[in-house]
């Protein structure tokens, strides 16, 4: 076929992913004004999409893919990560700590009281039930 006969069209931005000119200046730097103390940036290799990267202050290096994601969500992705400290995500296996555990269990609030506060009778209860009857 003859170059007449093909399609044709104009060029278009490699780009579409919400990563034009009008986020970085709108929403970008709305970002940057907010935010003065973080450093995000973004990172594009030659075979690889972008990129969102954040450098925290302990030399921790944590990268985002941005392929097919909107303005908002890349807002989104740059709070969460402003947000984070850049430590590893650690599951807590309890909320209490000690060197030295005790071998006679947790504390809780009668621990030295005495149990005639926590015990019941079955009298007692059964008293209580004909007096309100």
């Amino acid at each position: 076929m003859t170059a007449r006969g093909t399609a044709n069209r104009f060029l278009q931005s490699v780009l579409r992913n919400g990563l034009g000119r009008e986020f970085i200046e709108d929403k970008a730097l709305d970002f940057a004004k907010k935010n003065p103390s973080i450093v995000l940036y973004v990172n594009c290799k030659r075979y690889s999409g972008p990129k969102l990267v954040a450098e925290y202050l302990n030399g921790t290096v944590r990268e985002e893919a941005l392929n097919n994601k909107t303005g908002e969500e890349i807002v989104q992705l740059m709070q969460k990560m402003a947000n984070q400290s850049g430590l590893d995500i650690v599951r807590i296996r309890k909320n209490y700590h000690t060197d030295s555990p005790s071998i006679q269990g947790q504390w809780h609030p009668f621990t030295n009281k005495p149990p005639s506060l926590t015990l019941k009778t079955f009298e007692t209860v059964n008293q209580q039930t004909k007096a309100t009857a």
